[in-house]
Formats: structure tokens, sequence, C-alpha cells
């Protein structure tokens, strides 16, 4: 199996590709459209994307890209993310003047960067700013990223755990072009669009409260081509092919100018 993921060697989506996967063949890519892409056009069995963090949120430009794409989401993984500063052998951390990561690293650990004095600048991608700060030579200069990628390129590590919560978890989605029959617990998710009328989105999503059916989660995004209009992802327990799934999907139908399920998978719990 080959597997996608976003980032260079050493990134978290490396890390968590190895987790939920076990050994595979992977391919780094240089953005999540690429990862998309590679999944779509074949080169790759699956892919392993970010969705949301458990301190910065959502990131939004993969809910765009799983509407744009014919994939289906096939898994759900949680990572622990443990963030490290990194630097040189003969730096200290009072050296350091500037600190680059990826801009979702740098507003994890936020709070920590304003104790210490730093100015920051974003790049694209954890594992590539160790890169990045390895091949400029900077002494003042250090990366936040992980254990893995300081060892890779042979970094020091300054500090360890320098996020500003301890619950710091990033969920993962597996995406295949073939759909996959969730074992145990199932989750669910679908994106839907409504009509801008009074007491629409009350409706839709009562469709789930009316069958005891728990939402996890739900983003809106807006609309593209109809202004002040919006997508609405909802993640919910259980399986497309349960009858109070099913009930409620076709309920919804009656409100939905668009409806359409990204994926039906076995629940992940930390």
């Amino acid at each position: 199996m080959k597997v996608a993921f976003q980032g260079e060697p050493g990134a978290y989506s490396e890390q968590a590709t190895f987790n939920y996967f076990g050994e595979v063949e992977t391919l780094p890519c240089e953005t999540f459209d690429d990862v998309f892409t590679a999944v779509a056009s074949g080169a790759c069995d699956m892919g392993l994307i970010p969705i949301e963090n458990s301190l910065a949120g959502s990131i939004h430009q993969n809910y765009d890209l799983l509407l744009r794409h014919d994939l289906h989401i096939v898994g759900e993984y949680f990572l622990r993310v443990r963030h490290c500063l990194i630097a040189f052998e003969d730096v200290e951390k009072k050296d350091i003047q500037r600190v680059i990561s990826h801009p979702q690293a740098l507003g994890q650990c936020a709070g920590y960067l304003r104790n210490l004095g730093v100015k920051t600048e974003p790049v694209y991608d954890t594992a590539g700013s160790v890169k990045m700060l390895k091949a400029s030579g900077e002494r003042t200069t250090a990366a936040i990223a992980s254990k893995r990628a300081a060892q890779l390129y042979g970094m020091r590590i300054l500090e360890e755990g320098i996020e500003d919560d301890q619950e710091n978890y990033t969920r993962f989605l597996a995406i295949s072009r073939a759909d996959k029959q969730p074992e145990g617990e199932a989750k669910t998710s679908i994106v839907f669009t409504l009509k801008n009328q009074p007491g629409a989105l009350f409706k839709a999503l009562s469709v789930f409260a009316l069958r005891d059916i728990d939402l996890t989660k739900i983003e809106s995004r807006p609309l593209a081509g109809k202004p002040w209009e919006y997508l609405f992802y909802v993640d919910f327990i259980g399986a497309v092919s349960e009858d109070a799934s099913q009930r409620a999907l076709d309920h919804l139908g009656e409100y939905a100018v668009m409806l359409r399920v990204l994926g039906c998978y076995q629940r992940y719990r930390i």
C-alpha cells in the first residue's frame, strides 16, 4: 500500500500515517491538494489528511477539498501532538530571536512563544521548517516540529512539550477512491446545503435529534458563487446502513438542496 501525506519526512502527518496504517510506502506531498490528486489519480492507494486540531480548530482547506474531489473518507485517527523547540547543537534557548514553523504549530505554541519573546515566521510545514533551518545555518533561529524531525535532520531539541495545552490532538481522515464498510462503532460524515429561509438549519439538525443521533462535529463553509450562503459539514455517530441514520438522511433530503455522504468509517477513540 502507498499512502500520500502533506509535508516533509518527519512531519506529524507522516507520524500519523505510520501509526494508523503501519509500515507502508509513503508519498510526501507539498500541498494538501497534491495529496487529494495523488489518491484520485491512482498514484497512491490512500491519503491521510489533518482535518481539525483540538487547540487551533478546523483546517478549512481540507473541507473544501473533500467536496471538490470524488473520494471517500474511510477512517479517522487522533494523534497526540507534542511540539519541540529545535535548533543547532551549539545553540542555547537564550540565543533564539526568531521561530519558524507551520502556522498551526505556531498557533498551538502562541503563549509559549510570547513568553520567550521571539519573532515568529510561518512556513509550509513543521518538519520542513527544520529542513530549512538546517540548510540556512542560522544560529538565532529555531523551528517547531516533532522529535522525529529533529532526529532526521540531526538537530538539537532545546525543549519538548512546548504546546500551550497538553491535551493537543489533531484529527486525521483517511481518504480513498473506493468506499469501505466500517467495522465496529461507525461514524458518518456528510455535507449539505439549504435554502436560505427562516428555520432551515434548525429543521435540518432536528432530523438527528428526533432519532437520538449524536452529532460530533458541525462546520460551515462559504458556498462559492453564492455570497452569504453556506455548506454545512456534519459528523454523526452511526452507519449509513442503520435504520435511524437512513431515516434521518431521507428526512434531511426533504430540506437540503444538496446532500452528499462523504464517508462512513470506524470511529476512533482516544
